[in-house]
């Protein structure tokens, strides 16, 4: 079989050589029971599973493969599943943000070292969605993506809950004392009731919804609940499409432009998406030297409606997303915003995909005409606090905070924060900013969720519920409050983060996006040069190797040497 541009199928590069390897890679085809003539002349299709019992959002995927091996039998191809690293969200430690690019190193070396003419990639939880697509990317050979799904929706004494929205939500309440131990325990058995990511707009959501926007991924891929037929009937559908994708030589970096990535920004802000996903898609979009500045990112958020109407911005769940139409109605709906010639691995434009769309309920997905803010869910704001810029997710944040004048309260660091936060002689007031640095890439290190900040129970115990919190870290798309993350530079490489002492004042301005630190330039600069060196956290590994190539967070926190520019001399 050959490509219409007459090349021979990649994987026969393996097997069609006078050396005795090629012999001998058939000899081990055998050995599995493939019998030459099985997958001789057909197009190998790998199928890229990041399923594991750590990660149980990816637990199902295992099914999901079998799925896809029969779309890719049914169109001729020869399907071979192989695993990468799989990253779990609530068992890894500090944080599966440290691990994304290992991931995507796994996923793009076991590409490109196997006799492989296509691939499939099997993700769900958060950071598995980015890794497989970075890694994807730098292969470049022809891929659809298939996410797991998300959990169906929870329900509590006739509540419906998200996972984690409502865990946040009620450990709020658990700190107030307003349930008991007895609640939060039978909480935790309806809390999360299938496999799948988390059923609200979180990063897992988010980065699927980006991703069928990007025309990367299957119509439907967003919204089908993982336990749905729907999921598997998809991913049998993607076994058979990567077969026309293959033929037609759609290569990541033909799907994924910067039309595709524009599309994929204005739905993250219609959708009210996860702070986490500027991160990935600038990793992506350094992966395959795509110009995507943060600048454009805010640029489109002014001009693209919030309209989904979903937790933890909203009211509803993913489950009802998949009822009221899927991100094709949303997208629909957006359309005169979107680039809608932009070629998707359906092999027609995304405009195309969603001609027949219909939005079955105008409460969940809004219009255009009627949105739930004119403008999109996140901001970028900049500063002589934040040089390099830093994010705030206004959709979900308390409106009287959005502008906001406080004295600062600083904590050194997690271990810090944990340790005072409740202590009942912690001077501290609702209009206080509560400041904690050294929890970004290096810092941290690997830049952990840690930036929805607990309120101070004596704070809580007043019936105050959000006050405004800033770090270098990043938040749960899952999280909700008047929380600024991602300020860039971050402290430990010197960014005046740094240089902010107990009772500075803090200046809030999202309208006009800025974040300021109201003390003189001066003396910023004379305690930023006071400062005492960050210590190296990892001597040996690949924790060493992460903290000497690491980015900063308006580069992707991806390694330089991964990117599409990076020049060894």
């Amino acid at each position: 079989m050959e490509r219409p541009n007459g090349n021979p199928l990649r994987s026969r590069e393996w097997f069609d050589t006078p050396e005795l390897y090629g012999w001998l890679r058939e000899a081990a085809f055998m050995a599995q029971g493939h019998e030459t003539e099985s997958y001789r002349g057909k197009p190998i299709i790998g199928i890229c599973n990041s399923w594991s019992e750590l990660t149980h959002c990816n637990a199902h995927l295992r099914e999901l493969a079998e799925a896809v091996k029969r779309g890719v039998w049914m169109s001729g191809g020869y399907p071979m599943e192989f695993p990468v690293m799989s990253l779990g969200e609530y068992n890894m430690r500090p944080t599966t943000m440290l691990y994304r690019n290992l991931m995507s190193m796994d996923v793009e070396e076991s590409i490109k070292a196997n006799p492989l003419d296509g691939v499939v990639l099997l993700g769900g939880c958060d950071k598995t969605t980015p890794a497989l697509l970075m890694g994807a990317a730098s292969a470049d050979i022809p891929a659809i993506l298939v996410t797991g799904g998300p959990q169906l929706k929870a329900n509590w004494r006739g509540e419906e809950l998200g996972s984690c929205t409502d865990c946040r939500r009620y450990e709020i309440e658990l700190r107030a004392g307003r349930i008991t131990e007895e609640d939060w325990s039978e909480l935790q058995t309806c809390i999360v009731r299938s496999p799948g990511h988390c059923m609200v707009m979180g990063t897992a959501s988010t980065m699927a919804a980006m991703a069928e926007a990007m025309g990367i991924a299957l119509p439907g891929n967003a919204t089908i609940p993982a336990v749905d037929s729907g999921r598997a009937r998809l991913a049998e559908a993607a076994g058979r499409q990567i077969m026309r994708v293959v033929e037609q030589g759609l290569t990541p970096s033909k799907i994924m432009t910067r039309p595709a990535m524009e599309n994929a920004i204005r739905t993250m802000h219609a959708i009210g998406g996860s702070t986490n996903a500027i991160v990935h898609l600038t990793a992506i979009a350094g992966r395959l030297g795509v110009d995507l500045p943060l600048s454009v990112f805010d640029d489109l958020s002014r001009t693209t409606p919030f309209i989904l109407n979903l937790k933890p911005s909203g009211q509803y769940l993913m489950e009802d997303f998949q009822y009221a139409g899927g991100l094709a109605a949303l997208l629909k709906e957006i359309s005169p915003l979107l680039h809608a010639d932009a070629m998707t691995v359906t092999g027609r434009s995304l405009g195309a995909n969603i001609a027949s769309a219909i939005n079955y309920n105008p409460d969940v997905v809004k219009s255009l005409d009627a949105p739930l803010d004119p403008e999109g869910g996140l901001a970028l704001l900049n500063g002589n606090l934040a040089p390099d810029g830093a994010l705030i997710k206004p959709t979900a944040a308390s409106p009287e905070l959005l502008t906001h004048q406080g004295r600062a309260i600083v904590f050194e660091d997690h271990d810090d924060l944990a340790a005072r936060i409740d202590d009942p002689n912690l001077d501290v007031h609702p209009d206080d900013v509560l400041v904690m640095r050294n929890s970004g890439p290096i810092g941290a290190p690997g830049m952990p969720e840690w930036g929805f900040l607990p309120l101070p129970k004596k704070i809580l115990a007043s019936g105050v519920r959000d006050m405004v919190r800033l770090s270098d870290a990043r938040m749960s798309g899952t999280a909700f409050g008047t929380v600024v993350v991602h300020v860039t530079p971050e402290s430990a490489k010197g960014g005046p983060l740094a240089a902010v002492q107990n009772g500075d004042t803090i200046s809030l301005d999202v309208p006009n996006r800025r974040l300021e630190l109201l003390v003189e330039d001066r003396e910023i600069q004379r305690r930023l040069s006071e400062s005492p060196p960050t210590k190296q956290p990892f001597e040996r590994g690949y924790g060493w190797m992460f903290a000497q190539h690491i980015l900063q967070a308006d580069q992707g926190c991806d390694f330089d040497f991964l990117r599409k520019d990076f020049s060894a001399g």
